[in-house]
């Protein structure tokens, strides 16, 4: 099915470019110039992916990100911006975005990105239809991941996750009871740009224990292992 990708830019020498690109590499492309109409048509069209300006006229980047995860749209989302700008990377993907890139940037890094990003989106979300196989299931306690539905529940409540937030998820489920250190995190669900730092783990490791554990605390699921890292482990019942 063909992908529909949403750029938000108000540079009208990039946007067209990126719209190109994308059109010729066989996406589907809607575009807006400012971050009132962004937020508007990402409500209402769903797309498949998001690339999102920063610095937008009416309403920035980081504003825009924020509130489709508080309306719980979890389309994910490549945030741009120029060297010049004032942006804290962590403070982006801890509202929500899945990626970022610097401009200038070349058609080739951006198809790269966009395919990458829909690639582990699209690995996390899509369910396979297979007549003689059984649907993948992690359950503990009152914790049930569904892997290829892309859902969670607790205690039989559903939890709202965003793409890199499931990710992080599944690894550490798919690595039960193993000692992962926040480079080997960093290596495996964010891949690329993130060298060194580290504080985009613990953000994000912050975010899981609030949706999953009964006391973000004192985690009974995501332990810390003091100079070391990180271990999902399943609680002992007594």
């Amino acid at each position: 099915m063909t992908k529909t990708i949403l750029v938000v830019e108000d540079e009208h020498s990039i946007a067209t470019l990126l719209k190109y690109n994308l059109e010729q590499a066989g996406y589907i492309v809607e575009t807006a110039a400012d971050g009132q109409t962004g937020l508007q048509k990402a409500i209402e069209l769903q797309p498949d992916l998001l690339l999102l300006d920063l610095m937008l006229p009416k309403l920035d980047g980081m504003e825009v990100c924020k509130q489709l995860r508080q309306q719980r749209i979890n389309t994910p989302i490549i945030m741009l911006t120029a060297k010049d700008d004032e942006f804290d990377k962590v403070l982006g993907l801890e509202l929500g975005a899945d990626d970022y890139m610097t401009k200038p940037f070349s058609p080739r890094e951006v198809l790269a990105r966009v395919k990458a990003v829909l690639r582990r989106f699209t690995q996390n979300v899509v369910v396979e239809e297979k007549e003689d196989t059984q649907e993948k299931l992690y359950e503990f306690g009152h914790l049930r991941v569904y892997p290829e539905r892309f859902e969670v529940f607790l205690d039989d409540e559903p939890l709202e996750f965003t793409p890199k937030e499931f990710e992080l998820l599944l690894y550490l489920l798919d690595n039960k009871n193993r000692v992962l250190t926040r480079d080997q995190l960093l290596s495996a669900v964010w891949k690329y740009d993130f060298a060194g730092d580290t504080r985009i783990v613990d953000v994000h490791i912050s975010h899981l224990r609030d949706k999953i554990e009964e006391n973000s605390r004192k985690p009974m699921f995501i332990k810390t292992i003091r100079g070391l890292g990180y271990k999902f482990e399943e609680p002992k019942t007594t």
